[in-house]
């Protein structure tokens, strides 16, 4: 979208199928081998992958991201994670809904690449809606994109066992994406090897760095490999592509 005149963009809303995807990323510590823009950057490259599959654009990626947390993220007490606030996310969010929806956007998708922004952005599209009123033709869906991957798809990645989502931080999922989309960013030689982390079942505030490994990495990503990278990108688009079709050209089936 940020490529585009807006001549060129006004041509665009005018096809009647259009999709436009928005990535949310989060500007974030991820270990000593990954990017601090690793969600910003899987988040846009993935929404990129699902566009060309439908008829789709997509908008510039919403970088910063809500807090980091110690048991999904590491925490901010990592140099260069810059974050924002839960209403400032869900404002932010909110003032782009609104302007989708007065540019005219029927169909968005909202891509979410960092595991602590689900519920804000969630709060951010209700306002939105809640704004433009029930008459609105508009109509969203907001996914993380991790949620794609298949059962025998993980089986194949973690063959001694998947340590869950919270702790796929920097490691194997992520890694492996960005081998796939961006090699030259990652450093493999910088891959700490640790065992996953295991967290209390509860948080404590003012949260507790020692919890949180030096490295920032909550699982090792010493598995990771671009061939990797390619079947869980592969899959989890065009799992999002039938699912946008599904409920873009079936508008009002489903819900």
């Amino acid at each position: 979208m940020n490529t585009l005149s807006w001549v060129e963009y006004q041509a665009r809303l005018q096809e009647n199928d259009l999709v436009v995807f928005l990535p949310c990323g989060a500007l974030e510590q991820h270990g000593p081998h990954l990017p601090l823009g690793t969600d910003g950057l899987l988040s846009g490259a993935i929404a990129t992958t699902i566009a060309k599959r439908v008829n789709g654009l997509v908008a510039p990626p919403l970088s910063y991201g809500y807090k980091s947390q110690p048991k999904s993220g590491g925490g901010q007490h990592f140099p260069g994670t810059t974050s924002l606030d839960g209403h400032s996310l869900s404002q932010i969010t909110r003032d782009l809904v609104r302007e989708f929806a007065r540019q005219g956007i029927t169909n968005l998708v909202i891509v979410d690449g960092h595991y602590e922004n689900q519920w804000f952005l969630t709060e951010g599209i209700d306002l939105a809606l809640r704004d433009v009123g029930a008459s609105t033709p508009l109509k969203i869906m907001r996914l993380e994109y991790w949620d794609f991957c298949t059962e025998e798809t993980l089986a194949t990645v973690f063959p001694k066992g998947f340590p869950g989502f919270a702790l796929e931080h920097a490691a194997v999922i992520e890694t492996s994406l960005m081998l796939h989309f961006y090699p030259e960013l990652v450093k493999l030689d910088l891959i700490p090897d640790i065992d996953p982390v295991d967290f209390p079942p509860y948080d404590l505030y003012p949260t507790c760095q020692d919890w949180v490994p030096l490295s920032g990495v909550l699982s090792s990503a010493q598995g990771a490999t671009a061939a990797k990278g390619e079947l869980i990108a592969t899959q989890v688009a065009d799992r999002i592509a039938v699912a946008v079709k599904a409920e873009f050209q079936n508008r009002g089936v489903n819900c």
